[in-house]
């Protein structure tokens, strides 16, 4: 899914409790950045959203990262990463459907990103690590992402 009306979602979050997509939006834009802990591309990009939300100034969209993994791993995760922004969790079993909000979205590589306007409309999305995309983010958040000691490749496909 690149454009479109993004799907709704309701998803259990890491901090407790449940969001639910037109609750997020109710606030301004969110960036949703779907990720599984394991993957290498993903281990390169969060340090980068990272300092997307730090920082973003007030009126920026915010940062809403939903794992593949479970709660355990998750928390991992935003440990070692030290990640400050919300994680919501796309559990693998959820009824008879694993991943519903993955599914709903086309997840098919990650990191995948959504750039979700308040109206519901996606505007800007890309998977894998693209360093011009996430330079784009930068400056609608207000936020130079990346320093001339950044030693990153132009593209890494997640």
């Amino acid at each position: 899914m690149t454009s479109g009306q993004a799907p709704g979602f309701e998803l259990p979050s890491l901090a407790g409790g449940r969001s639910n997509l037109q609750d997020l939006l109710a606030s301004g834009p969110v960036l949703l950045a779907f990720y599984k802990g394991t993957c290498p591309t993903c281990q390169l990009t969060f340090p980068f959203l990272e300092r997307l939300h730090q920082g973003s100034q007030a009126g920026s969209p915010r940062i809403i990262a939903i794992s593949q993994d479970d709660s355990a791993a998750t928390e991992e995760f935003r440990r070692r990463n030290k990640l400050t922004f919300t994680m919501l969790m796309d559990p693998r079993e959820n009824g008879n459907v694993p991943y519903p909000a993955s599914n709903a979205y086309g997840i098919i590589n990650v990191p995948t990103l959504f750039l979700v306007e308040q109206d519901g409309r996606i505007s800007q999305s890309f998977a894998g690590f693209e360093k011009a995309e996430l330079e784009k983010l930068g400056e609608r958040f207000g936020v130079r992402i990346f320093t001339p000691e950044d030693r990153v490749p132009v593209f890494r496909p997640g």
